[in-house]
Formats: structure tokens, C-alpha cells, sequence
């Protein structure tokens, strides 16, 4: 999706949105890699059209927490709503899917 590279952790699937409390059911694509810049896990995404995250989006409620069936949740914002009516989803920290434990003593 991003092209970021073979680093990069991916999930496609069912996800649960929720915004303020109130959870929106729908499916997602989400990657994401370790930014050796800022020294934070950051990932992007993009959410399938659905009617009760463009209701959320177009009152302004852009943060959310994304979760996924496997328990992983993170903190994120939904941003732009592309040319599928969908819209994207970006943050940085830990991401709502599991990612490899890596010990910095092994590397």
C-alpha cells in the first residue's frame, strides 16, 4: 500500500472504530514500520466506505481508536475521504495489529 518497504507490518480485515465511545463496525487495510527518525512506530491505513464513519468524519470526530478482532488496539485519526469513499487513517505509536518483539541486546 505505502511502499515503504519489506519492513513494514500489514493488516487487512475487520477493524471496530470508535469514536468518543460510540463503535463503528467496518474493514480496513492498515501497514506500518519502526521510523528510526523519531524513534516511533508509525502507520497508515484506509478504511472501507461505511455510512457511520462518514457520519463521524463529516461532524468533525477524526479521533479514534481502531481495534482489531486479536484484541491490538491504537490511537488514530481518520484524515482525508478518497475517491472510494472510504478514508484514510494514519498513527504513530502502538498500532491496532501485532507486531514482531524485537530486543535492541540482540541486534
Amino acid at each position: 500500500m505505502s511502499g515503504m518497504g519489506d519492513d513494514e507490518e500489514e493488516y487487512r480485515g475487520p477493524v471496530t472504530l470508535v469514536f468518543d465511545g460510540r463503535p463503528v463496525e467496518a474493514e480496513a487495510f492498515i501497514a506500518g514500520h519502526f521510523d528510526p527518525l523519531t524513534g516511533a512506530y508509525a502507520w497508515v491505513g484506509r478504511v472501507g466506505p461505511h455510512p457511520g464513519v462518514a457520519a463521524e468524519y463529516d461532524a468533525g470526530n477524526t479521533a479514534v481508536l481502531v481495534r482489531t478482532p486479536e484484541g491490538h488496539e491504537g490511537a488514530g485519526r481518520l484524515t482525508d475521504r478518497n475517491v472510494w469513499g472510504g478514508h484514510r487513517l494514519q498513527g504513530t505509536g502502538a498500532p491496532p495489529f501485532a507486531v514482531p518483539v524485537v530486543d535492541p541486546a540482540e541486534d
